[in-house]
């Protein structure tokens, strides 16, 4: 039988995580500073949603239409709340789910992302990039 490993063995364990009073400048400075694209939002660890890149993305419409496009990001902004924006009713998975069952749900679900939460606590995150460099690995 094949040994499929749980997705604690792959999953991100260095969380960058924003709090729900963090304003959305905020989280667009740690999307390009760590190069990620998905922000688990937080309440001490506990998790209570998620941040993509893309959602900043949907409410910035402006940036194609304006030269100054800072100016812009930061008036657009400051008009939400993370917690606006942010999705409340996160999927999250156990350290002990295995690869197999995370590739389920990200398929399934159109996911890109999936915070691994071990006893109420946001222990890792785990995306579709860790998933390939996994599978890759095995090639």
């Amino acid at each position: 039988m094949r040994y499929i490993p749980p997705i604690s063995e792959i999953m991100s364990k260095n969380i960058i995580a924003l709090n729900r009073d963090d304003d959305l400048e905020t989280a667009e400075i740690l999307f390009k500073r760590h190069k990620i694209r998905h922000i688990p939002v937080v309440n001490g660890e506990i998790i209570i949603g998620m941040l993509s890149y893309s959602d900043l993305l949907r409410i910035s419409f402006a940036d194609a239409v304006f030269d100054n496009e800072e100016e812009v990001d930061t008036l657009v902004y400051n008009m939400f709340t993370i917690d606006q924006v942010m999705v409340k009713n996160v999927v999250t998975v156990s350290p002990t789910a295995t690869v197999k069952d995370v590739a389920k749900i990200l398929s399934e679900k159109e996911f890109h992302a999936l915070p691994v939460v071990e006893d109420g606590s946001l222990v890792g995150i785990v995306t579709t990039t860790d998933l390939l460099k996994y599978l890759l690995k095995q090639l």
